[in-house]
């Protein structure tokens, strides 16, 4: 669905102190962005930032990246954080970038202990497979920037790609921590829900959801090419 242009929204970034619109700048000293030390968290596709917006403001103690590749839709999460946070939102920067290319912005040295996927694009045609953000071609770059144990935290609303997912996670060396095919059932909390989410439950769709926590095992193959069986 095409957003349309917001003439907005271009100067309020620009005027943003913690708005990054060229990440690659910053890849391998993130942490020095923010006024402390602390955990550092990253989200895929933050769209309106909803959901981002009350994280940041529920937890002060962790250090927030949100990335998108629509500077239209990161005018929206900018105020949506600043209706939430407040003008300075210390904790939180906003970032301009394609995130299939993510090894283009953070190095391993950036050490991102949990990386959130609400909503991605499912790209249901097996020839755009690789475009998925949970394909194991993404996946073994999160991998680099994850320390032992650290999570990605998925959500999606499409049945395909969650099951398709759960063999992707699997085989990129990820252990299912949590998983649910319907997560507003499930009482799982704190959830933090997006403007993708509040659709969708209206529309009465479950909401499939999982943490996968990065193991020990080493990761050899060449995901370049690689695609399941998905008949």
């Amino acid at each position: 669905m095409h957003m349309r242009t917001k003439k907005w929204a271009r100067p309020e970034l620009a005027a943003c102190p913690w708005f990054v619109a060229e990440p690659e700048h910053c890849r391998g000293h993130w942490r020095e962005l923010y006024p402390r030390e602390a955990p550092f968290h990253l989200e895929l596709g933050c769209g309106k930032g909803v959901a981002t917006a009350a994280m940041a403001k529920d937890h002060p103690e962790i250090n927030y990246l949100a990335m998108d590749i629509s500077p239209d839709v990161l005018g929206d999460a900018r105020r949506n954080i600043v209706k939430a946070c407040g003008e300075e939102a210390d904790n939180i920067r906003l970032a301009r970038g394609n995130i299939e290319q993510l090894q283009w912005f953070l190095a391993p040295e950036d050490r991102v202990e949990r990386i959130y996927i609400r909503f991605c694009n499912p790209w249901p045609r097996r020839r755009h497979a690789k475009r998925r953000l949970t394909h194991p071609r993404q996946l073994v770059q999160y991998r680099a920037l994850l320390p032992e144990n650290g999570e990605i935290w998925f959500k999606t609303d499409d049945d395909a790609l969650f099951e398709i997912s759960l063999l992707y996670f699997q085989t990129a060396g990820f252990d299912c921590v949590r998983m649910t095919r319907d997560l507003h059932a499930s009482g799982f909390a704190p959830n933090y829900v997006s403007e993708h989410e509040q659709r969708f439950a209206a529309q009465g769709i479950p909401i499939k959801a999982g943490i996968w926590r990065k193991n020990s095992e080493v990761i050899t193959e060449d995901f370049t090419r690689w695609e399941p069986d998905e008949s």
